[in-house]
């Protein structure tokens, strides 16, 4: 009955969030917590079923040859390394100040998708600049459970880094990023590879069902807006329970 029951909830979400062109691993790992997984399972598990979401739109762009390797070089090698060390850091760090961390990400998150402006305000696009955040970044998503894309996108572009080269270079390395942490994971925690798989087939059918749907002349602002106040939702019940 479990299963069944996370297939759906995950399901539900990743129609949802494709629906709003977001990736659904940000809410998916407090969401597992909240019906009764461990937290470290329940990152363990959200970052393998961003690895498996994303990995098609990576294949996919490199056959189209638009991806350039010499920008997204730098920036793949600082956020696989440090996620795998911010996985790592997990095993020492309390769980009640990642849940914290997880809920400044999550106010965050909501708040760029409801009411950020994706436009340069500075010019900062020095290669070393990339690297510094990438680095940063990647620490984060490996301790959360998280792509990180959602968060060193809008930075990178109040910068000035070209969106549209920063969105298929992200595409191409969160999938990486986020197995280097995932297999960090594997060594302290004991996976439930049922759920993992169950939480994986949802996503995938869930991704598939929400971009069919998009096609149907849906407002996805406004969906968008309705996955941003479910951050929050999500976020204010992590506080209540802490």
């Amino acid at each position: 009955m479990f299963y069944i029951e996370s297939f759906f909830i995950v399901l539900i979400l990743a129609t949802l969030f494709a629906m709003g062109g977001v990736g659904s691993a940000v809410a998916l790992v407090p969401i597992l917590h909240m019906i009764g997984v461990e937290f470290n399972i329940s990152k363990a598990i959200g970052l393998f079923v961003n690895t498996s979401t994303t990995m098609t739109a990576t294949i996919m762009n490199i056959k189209r040859k638009v991806l350039d390797f010499k920008f997204a070089l730098p920036l793949a090698l600082s956020l696989v390394i440090t996620a795998l060390i911010g996985a790592y850091l997990s095993e020492f760090i309390p769980e009640k100040i990642v849940k914290i961390l997880f809920i400044g990400f999550l106010f965050f998150a909501g708040s760029m998708i409801l009411f950020g402006k994706k436009e340069a305000k500075f010019k900062y696009t020095q290669k070393w600049v990339m690297v510094v955040l990438g680095s940063f970044v990647g620490v984060i998503s490996g301790l959360l459970g998280i792509g990180g894309g959602s968060l060193l996108m809008p930075i990178l572009i109040l910068l000035g880094f070209d969106a549209k080269k920063l969105a298929i270079t992200m595409s191409f390395i969160i999938p990486f990023s986020t197995l280097s942490a995932f297999l960090t994971y594997l060594s302290i925690v004991k996976i439930d590879w049922i759920l993992l798989g169950v939480a994986t087939i949802a996503a995938i059918f869930g991704g598939y069902i929400g971009n069919y749907v998009m096609h149907f002349h849906l407002n996805q602002k406004q969906i968008k807006k309705l996955i941003g106040i479910l951050l929050y939702l999500i976020a204010i019940k992590m506080v209540l329970s802490l």
